[in-house]
């Protein structure tokens, strides 16, 4: 069984040198470097501080998810991919828990380990903590972390489990799932690409699990920091875009134009916190996604040739935001999942 692990780089020659000696100390395995045309000397770093990296080198910068599909189109001949973010300190052991966890069944296809705040290493790390799930709504959370409240690592959630996504911080995931089923959509540029992967690779009756025994700490904001609106943009576009590809027609539409409704309350929120570039992204958003709604339909019947399933148990049937916001339930084990 062969293992690549691809760390995905652009401008990012600080995050390289605090980070990237965890993974070649940790990590048995072949390390790339997918570099998306940075100007910041961070080849010439690699080159001379750390020649065992494989590097690949694209001429300009496509983004997370197209340059991880272009860079992962050249390493041939293994069984898995690890998309590693550049700001991931990884710990002994990280991938042999997860590669066995994820031989225990061959339905189970991808997996994330436990992840971490690399700054408040008590507490779970916002992008993926201890695995994703999605509410009936569509909006994301994580066991460990609900918008932006990040529990504290208490050992709550240290059981293997099954989830609905797997973060793109720390992914474990089959070469044939991954390019079989079309890899990242590269429309996503970045944010909730994962989600939208892992959606897919649902609906085609494959598992997810997390794997806590495995365990990172993650830098977070790496790209973009939490509170910028071109993040914000990206997620309330993408967020309906996942909704248009993978959803069945007949739940999609209406959901969408209620997430409408929604999406206007959380412009009015930012708004009044004079927020007043977030409110005017989520608008952006909308009409960018609208826009693109030919281009989601052509890819939805794409998405739909691979489906097996739309019955997801790891999906809330309640609304995460009614949780979170009305009745004050902030912790995950709070929601009967």
């Amino acid at each position: 069984m062969k293992v690549a692990v691809a760390i995905l780089n652009w401008n990012g020659k600080e995050h390289l040198e605090t980070f990237l000696p965890s993974v070649v100390t940790h990590t048995s395995e072949d390390i790339y470097v997918i570099d998306n045309g940075s100007t910041d000397g961070s080849l010439l770093f690699l080159r001379e501080n750390f020649p065992t990296v494989k590097l690949i080198q694209l001429d300009e910068n496509y983004g997370f998810c197209g340059g991880y599909n272009k860079g992962l189109a050249e390493i041939t001949g293994v069984d898995y991919y690890v998309l590693l973010n550049s700001d991931v300190e990884v710990t002994e052991n990280w991938l042999d828990f997860q590669l066995e966890a994820i031989q225990e069944d061959h339905s189970i296809v991808a997996c994330q380990p436990k992840i971490k705040s690399y700054k408040n290493r008590n507490h779970f790390e916002h992008a993926g903590a201890c695995g994703g799930y999605l509410d009936y709504l569509g909006y994301p959370f994580c066991r460990g972390r609900i918008f932006m409240h990040a529990e504290e690592d208490k050992g709550q959630y240290d059981t293997t489990k099954d989830v609905f996504w797997a973060t793109g911080a720390a992914l474990l995931i089959k070469t044939d799932v991954y390019h079989d089923l079309g890899g990242l959509d590269e429309t996503f540029f970045a944010h909730m690409e994962e989600i939208d992967l892992c959606w897919r690779i649902k609906n085609a009756g494959y598992r997810i699990i997390c794997c806590p025994k495995a365990e990172v700490f993650h830098l977070g904001g790496a790209t973009l920091s939490y509170n910028n609106p071109r993040k914000t943009y990206l997620n309330f576009r993408n967020g309906l875009a996942i909704l248009v590809k993978n959803l069945p027609g007949y739940y999609a539409i209406p959901l969408i134009l209620f997430r409408l409704v929604l999406d206007g309350v959380a412009g009015v929120q930012f708004a009044m916190m004079g927020h007043f570039k977030d409110t005017w992204a989520i608008v952006r958003a909308h009409f960018s996604f609208y826009s693109r709604i030919p281009y989601y339909l052509k890819l939805r019947r794409n998405c739909i040739k691979a489906v097996r399933t739309h019955e997801h148990k790891e999906v809330l049937r309640k609304s995460i935001v009614f949780q979170y916001f009305v009745l004050g339930n902030k912790d995950f084990k709070d929601l009967g999942v």
